[in-house]
């Protein structure tokens, strides 16, 4: 999985910069300002590390079903875990 860090603990200006976020072609560890919030590519997340911060009393577990999106909240911290799919290139 791909994680996007998103560094506001305001969940109204994560809320009115999620689709920009989506939408931004990051490197890895690239940084960005996105209306003064910095993102950050943060690269391949092992899976147990998403199923060990959801059990995290501390940590608000959001889900975008129709895009297999998960998003956790901590701290001054938003991060958005997106599905990395293998392509083969023949």
């Amino acid at each position: 999985m791909k994680c996007i860090s998103v560094y506001t603990n305001d969940f109204e200006v994560f809320s009115d910069i999620y689709e920009k976020i989506i939408n931004l072609k990051l490197a890895d560890n690239e940084e960005k300002q996105v209306d003064g919030i910095t993102v950050m590519e943060s690269g391949e997340v092992p899976d147990n590390y998403l199923e060990r911060m959801k059990t995290k009393l501390e940590v608000v577990v959001m889900k975008v079903r129709d895009r297999d999106i998960t998003i956790l909240q901590h701290g001054n911290l938003f991060e958005i875990f997106i599905p990395t799919t293998e392509s083969v290139v023949h």
